[in-house]
Parts: C-alpha cells; structure tokens; sequence
C-alpha cells in the first residue's frame, strides 16, 4: 500500500478514470476524488491509499472523511485474491495500515472478494446505500428553471447554497477554488439553478470520467429556504444534460437509503434504482 505524492494524484485520478464502466460495479469514481479536493491538495492525496503490483496499479482507496475507506480496482482485479488479500490486511491493521484505530467503515464493489474476506474476519453489515443510474443515450428533458454553469466569480453564490443544503456543511467559497484547483475538476462543471427571482436556490456538481463512460453527481443539494418547490428535480435534470454534453455514457449517485428525501428525487428525475449495497464497519476494541 501506498500514499501519492500530492504531484502525481492527478496520474491517480486519471487511472481511477480509465476503470469507470457501465458493465462493472459502480466504485469510486474520480469525483469523489474531486470533491474531497476542496481540503486542499495536500490533504487529499494524505487520505488517498494505493496498490500496485509490477508497477501497475490496481486498487485506489480515499479515506473520505476520518473513518470511511472507499475502493475502486482496476478492470479484473475484483476477484483477484492476492491483491484482495493485501487491501483486506491493510484495511485491518488499526492504526498501520489504511484505516484508523477505533470502528471504522470499509466501501467497495458489491463483487469485490475483499467483502468476503473483510466479512470472514469479523467484520459486520454496516450502512445501506442505495444506487441510481440513468442512461445518457437519449436526450434529457429541460429543466425548466434557469441553470447556469458558474465559475470563480460565482463560487462563492454556489458555496452558499452548498453550505445551506446540509447540516453541519462547512463548504466555502475558498473551498470551491481548491477543488476547482485539482486535477478531476477539468472534467467538472458547477451548476446554479435560480427562481424567478433571480435568486440562487439548487447546486449540483457533476463530474465526467471521460468520452464514453459513467459520471457522477456529488453534490446535489437545494438551499434549506427553498425546498418543496422541484428544484432538486430541475438541477439533477440540469446534471444528467450537462453529463451529457461532457461525453458522459450515464450518470451515478449513491445515497445513504436512509435519506428518503433525495432517493425520491433522483427518482422523479429519471434515475432509476440500480441497487442497495452495505458498506462493512469494524467494530472498535
């Protein structure tokens, strides 16, 4: 296992790219990458983890907040058992290895052999996700509301939004110019949807993998003062176009299934729910 230097996490990113497919299990994706980017560069690569064999690199893990590894493994490595062998020891190696000391969470594709060998070690079902894809082959209905893509000059309107869709959201306007900063965001794009007033009320983010294979949405969030009237619909309509226009095959967004609110929203825009997955957690000593 390995950490990159914050210099070579765009090298990371753009391999994490290359693995997204629509015929393979959603994992993480170099969006997530992206968004965690707000931290800084530094940061971000200190929470990235690496395997590679022979010089190829097969697996990238983010520590996406202070307790949660998420994985992605390179085409055909899911059910390879040396690698899996390896992430499965680092990730139970408290402290050492991936992972913190104390419980802590471990997110990967639902055929990935490293579940089996995590589970076999005792560690247990954790929280429910649920997965929603929607086809970009076709045309995507207009939103109906005014939707801009934003840029430096706007980033502190579309923190603001950010910052009032989730509880305990700490997002600024300094943060979105170091995410926009990071190599992933050259596949991005930030949208602002507005009311009739003019005023900012839904923000989405939405991140491109490349010509042809799946994107992601990470965020989507409409502002505490403005919910109830569609406007997570019309921005997450808002996202799948732009996705499009980017060359994007389809578009992804995982939730926690508890948060029932955003599931109904991506579903009355299309998306469709692919499946649930649990995440694995290790209780703490």
């Amino acid at each position: 296992m390995g950490t990159p230097e914050a210099g070579r996490l765009g090298d990371v990113t753009r391999v994490l790219a290359g693995w997204q497919d629509d015929e393979v299990p959603v994992q993480l994706h170099p969006g997530d990458v992206g968004w965690f980017w707000r931290f800084g560069a530094e940061r971000t690569a200190r929470a990235t983890r690496t395997w590679s064999r022979a010089g190829q690199l097969l697996a990238v893990g983010l520590l996406d907040g202070p307790d949660l590894l998420r994985l992605a493994f390179a085409p055909g490595t899911l059910r390879d058992g040396d690698l899996a062998r390896q992430v499965a020891a680092d990730a139970s190696a408290p402290g050492r290895g991936a992972l913190p000391a104390g419980q802590v969470y471990v997110e990967a594709p639902a055929e990935a052999l490293v579940r089996d060998l995590l589970a076999e070690d005792g560690w247990r079902d954790g929280d429910l996700w649920t997965l929603l894809w929607r086809d970009l082959g076709a045309p995507v209905p207009d939103p109906g509301v005014h939707v801009e893509v934003i840029g430096p000059e706007q980033a502190h309107e579309w923190a603001e939004v950010v910052h009032a869709s989730f509880e305990k959201s700490t997002f600024t306007g300094e943060r979105w110019h170091a995410m926009a900063a990071g190599a992933p965001y050259a596949d991005a794009r930030c949208l602002l949807a507005r009311d009739e007033r003019g005023r900012a009320v839904a923000a989405v983010a939405v991140w491109s993998a490349g010509q042809g294979r799946l994107g992601l949405i990470e965020p989507m969030g409409v502002h505490r003062d403005h919910r109830g009237h569609g406007y997570g619909r019309a921005i997450t309509f808002a996202a799948a176009r732009a996705l499009r226009d980017l060359g994007s095959s389809s578009v992804v967004v995982y939730t926690p299934s508890t948060n029932t609110g955003a599931v109904a929203t991506y579903l009355s825009a299309g998306l469709r729910r692919v499946s649930e997955r649990r995440d694995l957690y290790r209780a703490a000593p």
